[in-house]
């Protein structure tokens, strides 16, 4: 078995943060079962732009693979009594909305215990389900801003930036992930289910770590260093060569002995004002200009063969194009292939979450009600159930 076939998610889902969190459970077997609402044409995912045509869209294909589909309208009694249906053999609920929908939707546990006594209810929100902000509508770049991110990101003299992916919501996603499959163990352990109340703003403001702790301990204040600087480790940055950027990185005493080498300048490890870490942190207006002018006057690949030789940390600044065409990437099977009606084979990213020597299995992300007939006989509904049901508008309006 894979190692989450015997989990069952009825997942209520959309755009990126929730879809990311659950497509690492599918990949490693969980059942997967989007709701999609058919008055709003489903997960709003499929119409991403630039990549988006009726509803195919390549961004929805990044985070629904192995996942199943059904329309279902539970804003009416029969919607309803489906959801209720599904959640009675399900292990958990999964959500991603605004803070105050689930209470509305009323997919918590105190709404659903009578159903299902084990169910997990897990709900991604932009500010959680408690406070001031709860009822706000939370996303990747408005929390960036919020939890400080932007505040130290860019040059110096710049304006505040964001990054250039969209980290709070897939560290949101990881979490929410990471939080259900915690409550799922409870929950088996103890025979009761359980809410978990996840947000997008917790996990921005604990990714501050230490500069975080820094602050609240020591009064420290995070400023914006030149050339993506590490805060207190000198030298570990990025350098211009001569074709190009380079990350070298001394955050051991070694490191930096072996690079003074490698540059040719072994006089610089025996300097009294470049000698320790503290040294080299007190002494960096001195010590980084002479080093970016060493490493400017040779390439990229020039610096890293000796480097890398010398097992100094070091790397490229690769573009997108660079990256997913790394020799390490191809090596890891990172990308993977699935066959799709409208884009023919599309390659994909692969989850890193990596569980005994079994790989994955991919199939591409599911068109919107495609697995209808599969769960609903799952649910042991008789043709004239669903015939019923459909009448009543349970899965959009009747034709």
């Amino acid at each position: 078995m894979k190692p989450l076939e015997d989990v069952r998610i009825i997942s209520l889902e959309q755009y990126g943060a929730g879809p990311f969190g659950s497509l690492h459970l599918a990949d490693q077997g969980a059942e997967i079962i989007k709701i999609e609402d058919p008055r709003t044409g489903g997960d709003v995912g499929r119409y991403v732009p630039p990549y988006a045509e009726d509803e195919d869209s390549i961004f929805y294909e990044t985070f629904n693979r192995n996942k199943k589909s059904i329309s279902l309208d539970m804003s009416t009694p029969a919607g309803r009594a489906v959801f209720e249906d599904l959640v009675r053999g399900a292990d958990a609920v999964y959500s991603n909305l605004r803070g105050d929908v689930p209470k509305k939707l009323r997919i918590t546990y105190d709404d659903l215990k009578h159903v299902n006594p084990k169910i997990v209810c897990c709900s991604l929100t932009g500010f959680g389900m408690t406070g001031p902000r709860a009822a706000q509508p939370g996303y990747d770049y408005i929390l960036q801003g919020l939890a400080g991110w932007m505040d130290l990101t860019g040059e110096p003299d710049g304006p505040p930036a964001k990054s250039g992916l969209s980290l709070v919501d897939y560290t949101g996603g990881y979490v929410a992930a990471l939080s259900l499959l915690t409550a799922l163990h409870a929950a088996r352990r103890d025979g009761v289910g359980m809410d978990c109340d996840v947000s997008l703003y917790d996990t921005a403001v604990s990714m501050l770590t230490y500069p975080g702790t820094w602050h609240l301990n020591a009064g420290f204040t995070p400023v914006r260093t030149r050339h993506s600087a590490h805060p207190s480790l000198v030298p570990f940055q990025a350098f211009e060569a001569a074709d190009g950027w380079i990350v070298v990185g001394c955050a051991k005493q070694k490191f930096w002995e072996r690079l003074t080498v490698v540059i040719g300048r072994p006089d610089l490890a025996e300097d009294p004002r470049f000698a320790a870490f503290a040294d080299r942190q007190r002494n960096a207006g001195i010590l980084l200009p002479e080093l970016e002018k060493i490493l400017a006057t040779r390439t990229v690949a020039e610096w890293l063969a000796p480097m890398t030789a010398a097992a100094i940390p070091c790397g490229p600044i690769n573009d997108v194009s660079q990256a997913l065409a790394e020799e390490h990437t191809l090596a890891r099977d990172l990308i993977v292939e699935t066959e799709h009606p409208r884009y023919g084979t599309l390659k994909n990213l692969a989850s890193p979450v990596r569980v005994g020597a079994q790989q994955p299995e991919y199939v591409r992300a599911p068109q919107r009600g495609e697995h209808q007939d599969e769960v609903l006989s799952g649910l042991g509904y008789s043709a004239e159930r669903i015939a019923a049901l459909t009448g009543e508008g349970a899965f959009g309006t009747p034709a």
